[in-house]
């Protein structure tokens, strides 16, 4: 059994890791076909005549890639990963087939719910790394989180 972290047991400053997922031609194309079906993510040729000169994962398949390594590493709130809001999304750089990419999650404050007695808000500094350590994608987020209720 996986331990689940309450409000209580973030402080800030902590660092979460997680496992890496690798990024290849036939995730970024399956992604765009149903969710982002632009040339540059889609279509290899015409990608290279592009602002990203060479096939591009889209933006939204890199949070999405984000978003299943923040669940499945080292963080694991109580009460599931419940996201209030995305501050300050950004995209540093396009993301490759071949990239391998990890998440870097920081605890940047934390507080008690007073609208929800039992739970609370810790905010979060997310950073997606391709395998050279290059920061591609950075956010901040609002988690909602279930306290001890001790």
């Amino acid at each position: 059994m996986t331990t689940r972290r309450y409000l209580e047991d973030f402080a800030v400053g902590q660092v979460f890791g997680s496992d890496s997922y690798a990024v290849t031609v036939d995730n970024i194309k399956e992604f765009a076909g149903q969710w982002d079906p632009q040339f540059f993510h889609v279509d290899e040729v015409e990608a290279e005549d592009s602002f990203f000169q060479g096939l591009a994962a889209s933006g939204w398949h890199t949070a999405c890639i984000t978003m299943r390594l923040l669940v499945t590493g080292e963080l694991r709130p109580a009460g599931g990963m419940i996201g209030a809001g995305v501050e300050e999304l950004r995209w540093f750089r396009p993301v490759r087939p071949g990239d391998v990419l990890k998440v870097r999650a920081e605890v940047v404050d934390t507080r008690a719910m007073r609208s929800k007695p039992g739970y609370g808000i810790v905010r979060m500094r997310v950073e997606t790394q391709d395998h050279l350590g290059e920061t591609v994608q950075t956010f901040t987020t609002p988690l909602v989180v279930r306290g001890r209720g001790d």
